[in-house]
């Protein structure tokens, strides 16, 4: 890990690969411990939970019919069983099944005692009170044993998990009205060039509107963040330092721009004069080489750069891990499939290289966008995936299989 307390520097030190400088992010990052809050049911979708959930007894808590149907002793079937009543979910039969006897059962109803097995009532015809069927269902068929989805006690929910339907489910079914999680995370977004202006503007012909901040905080809230738009740091270290120190007071600063070598790019001097360690400048990738990591006053910031997919790329590949572990996520893996290219493509080599694509859902397949570099929103907006090629790898022929990362 490369550490330079509070000094300014650009180039200075070896790019990382990819790999290392993702898993730099991760070791460094994971090491935190995220502060824990607790929310309603409610309000608990897309949080990390921060506690095991354990179930409060078992699941379910008697045997119970998987079927409507007919509840036998299997000895009994096939035949016909005269039927002494019906049991319906949400109430208990209160007499027992004794031989060549049934009762009608409907799915979710708990099983009576003395009976083994259910008939599907598909399978049975009812005649003056009595049930046949040619069927011959084995002792246990279509009935859910109490326990077998979860015993009490067991980890039903684990800790660092975010909170989707599924496991929202899970938590109203073990009565958790108020929920232990992590607190999502603040982040702070700074976009920095006198060339930028707000959105509202109408930009001169050497000027450009500030996406890059709304594209982050769109990334930032899709990661679980709690993302806060800047207001722009012009070219000036004064300037910078202040608008630094300000967003210094969020969990996470993600700055935009200013981090090349430059003689108007001011950020890692900015930082620097903020008591800036920094653990890497330079990343072998293409777009969003001049990356910087560090940590200043205890909080952890991402120099990205300053054109819109080298920022994007950046943010989904290395901010977003940080950004997740801590908001208490476990580490969280990148999304990467495979699919076959469906025409040629030839890359310069040397470099880890994130090109924007489109995945055809369903089909495996994925089509590189040709694009005109890493301003090119257009084609960043038309995309839904970046193809990953690989740094010693220059030409993909049509039908050649690939990594792709998913936005």
């Amino acid at each position: 890990m490369v550490v330079n307390r509070g000094r300014w520097y650009s180039g200075s030190v070896e790019a990382l690969d990819f790999a290392a400088a993702r898993r730099c992010v991760v070791e460094t990052v994971g090491a935190c411990r995220p502060e824990v809050e607790a929310v309603p049911l409610a309000e608990a979708a897309g949080r990390v939970l921060a506690v095991d959930v354990v179930a409060d007894r078992d699941y379910p808590p008697v045997d119970r019919s998987i079927r409507d149907g007919f509840a036998v002793c299997a000895a009994d079937v096939p035949g016909a069983v005269r039927l002494i009543g019906e049991v319906r979910a949400g109430e208990a039969f209160a007499g027992k099944v004794g031989a060549g006897e049934g009762v009608r059962i409907m799915t979710g109803a708990p099983l009576p005692d003395g009976a083994d097995a259910v008939v599907m009532v598909e399978h049975a015809t009812v005649r003056d009170g009595m049930m046949t069927t040619e069927k011959a269902p084995g002792v246990g068929e279509f009935i859910n044993r109490a326990g077998c989805e979860a015993r009490a006690g067991d980890v039903v929910l684990a800790r660092g998990v975010r909170l989707r339907f599924p496991q929202i489910a899970m938590l109203a079914t073990v009565g958790l009205s108020m929920v232990p999680v992590y607190r999502r995370p603040r982040v702070a977004i700074l976009a920095t060039g006198d060339e930028i202006v707000t959105v509202e503007a109408a930009p001169r012909t050497y000027e450009v509107r500030n996406s890059n901040s709304w594209a982050l905080a769109a990334q930032v809230t899709a990661a679980g963040g709690l993302a806060e738009v800047l207001p722009v740091a012009p070219d000036d270290l004064e300037a910078t330092v202040a608008a630094v120190e300000r967003g210094l007071q969020a969990d996470l600063l993600l700055l935009s721009g200013g981090v090349s070598a430059g003689e108007y790019d001011f950020v890692e001097a900015a930082l620097g004069r903020c008591g800036a360690e920094f653990f890497f400048t330079r990343v072998k990738i293409r777009p969003g080489a001049p990356l910087v990591f560090g940590r200043a006053r205890g909080k952890y910031f991402f120099g990205l750069p300053g054109n819109p997919l080298s920022t994007a790329v950046t943010f989904e590949v290395f901010a977003r891990a940080a950004l997740e572990l801590l908001g208490g996520a476990g580490e969280p893996p990148l999304p990467i499939v495979e699919a076959h290219i469906t025409k040629t493509l030839r890359e310069k080599g040397g470099l880890t290289r994130f090109l924007p694509a489109v995945l055809e859902n369903g089909t495996g397949r994925v089509t590189p966008i040709v694009w005109k570099g890493s301003s090119d929103v257009p084609s960043l907006a038309r995309s839904n995936a970046f193809i990953i090629a690989a740094a010693d790898r220059e030409l993909y022929e049509e039908g050649d299989a690939v990594s792709v990362l998913l936005q």
